[in-house]
């Protein structure tokens, strides 16, 4: 995807990264650019799938999420993690990848107790065999994506 997006486009998703909330008139200024024309540059970003929507980073410590970890599932077959729909919109469950090797997925969880954490395990439990890693801190919580250097 990096070679079909512009440089001027990067530009721009530099920006929107930094704060979503810009008005189109400020982005236009920062960028160099007419509100119109960034208005469309946007639009078409937003239907390309490049941005994906705009969202405030919630620190889910901060939050009273203050058991935050890593989990890997061994699962595969009919009970998979990946096949309950129900399973994945857990609100626990802040975001998940599909990963390569001998695990299904990796999960990120945030809860607010460890007896709650235990319950979430019970429960994962039930679709193959988790593994756990909890997260001391978060030296880079969130990074924006950005240009390629190759």
């Amino acid at each position: 995807m990096a070679s079909t997006v512009e440089s001027v486009d990067w530009r721009i998703l530099e920006e929107l990264q930094a704060d979503g909330r810009l008005s189109f008139n400020e982005l236009s200024r920062r960028v160099n650019l007419s509100a119109p024309a960034v208005a469309e540059r946007v639009r078409r970003l937003q239907d390309r799938g490049v941005v994906t929507g705009y969202h405030a980073h919630v620190d889910p410590q901060a939050a009273g999420l203050s058991v935050t970890a890593l989990v890997r599932m061994e699962c595969f077959g009919a009970h998979c993690l990946l096949r309950d729909e129900a399973a994945l919109q857990r609100p626990e469950i802040l975001r998940l990848h599909r990963v390569t090797g001998d695990a299904c997925c990796v999960l990120l969880i945030a809860v607010p107790t460890m007896a709650h954490f235990e319950r979430i395990i019970d429960r994962l439990a039930e679709h193959g065999r988790p593994s756990s890693t909890m997260v001391l801190s978060s030296p880079v919580p969130w990074r924006a994506v950005s240009r390629p250097d190759w």
